[in-house]
Formats: structure tokens, sequence, C-alpha cells
């Protein structure tokens, strides 16, 4: 799996975190005032790469966490395959399929470059 640590007063809104196994893009982190026994608390509102679900997590601000590696890249459409499209790294000139977002539905065809993502394995469309 590609990730590092990193703790959780090094985060900011905008960079990526790992909740439950999800890569997650950051949306706000609010900081509490450290109380009588304790230490400050950090509550982080993100939202899921893949799934584009809305997450939230309580963590104390000198917590080590996840941070996913992301590796951001462009491609070749060379097909389309019923919902998925075939698609060519123009770097390593590998081949692989993808689903095709409902957004890039209708401007994606063969021989269009588009852009990608990869985290944790998986891979998603960002832009045509």
């Amino acid at each position: 799996m590609s990730v590092t640590q990193a703790e959780v007063r090094e985060l900011k809104p905008n960079r990526y975190m790992v909740i439950d196994g999800e890569p997650c893009k950051i949306i706000s982190i609010s900081v509490s005032k450290p109380g009588k026994h304790g230490e400050a608390k950090a509550r982080i509102d993100a939202v899921g790469l893949f799934d584009d679900s809305k997450r939230s997590v309580v963590h104390p601000v000198k917590h080590k966490i996840s941070v996913p590696l992301i590796d951001k890249r462009s491609a070749q459409v060379l097909a389309l395959v019923g919902s998925d499209v075939q698609l060519m790294d123009m770097s390593s000139y590998e081949t692989f399929e993808l689903p095709i977002p409902e957004e890039f539905r209708a401007e994606i065809s063969p021989g269009k470059e588009v852009s990608y993502f990869e985290a944790m394995g998986r891979r998603k469309i960002t832009r045509v």
C-alpha cells in the first residue's frame, strides 16, 4: 500500500488522509483547545475519493494517521467498452480499463487525453 504517516497537526484542507481504509480529501479541520486533563483534539471532515461519501473523525493533535500517496497521471483513450473506457498511460504505455464517470460520458471519445489519479492501488478519471 502506498501510504505515509503524518501527525494530525500537519494536515490542512485540500490534502489527503486515510479514513476507514479509504483515501479521502480533507474539507475542513477544526481544533479544540486542550482541556484540564487532556490534549487538543482535531475534528476532520473529509470526502472519499472513490465513493464520494462524507466522513468525519476526531483525533488528538499528536495522533499519527495514514496519508495516501496520490499519483496524478495522464492517459490516452484507446476504445470505449460499454460503460468502461480502455486507456493507455502516456508515460509507461500500460493499458487498463476504468469505468467512465457520469460527468465525462459525453466528452470521452477514442484518441482524447484524460487525467487520472492512482491511490492505494485504485484509479479514477478526474479530467478530460
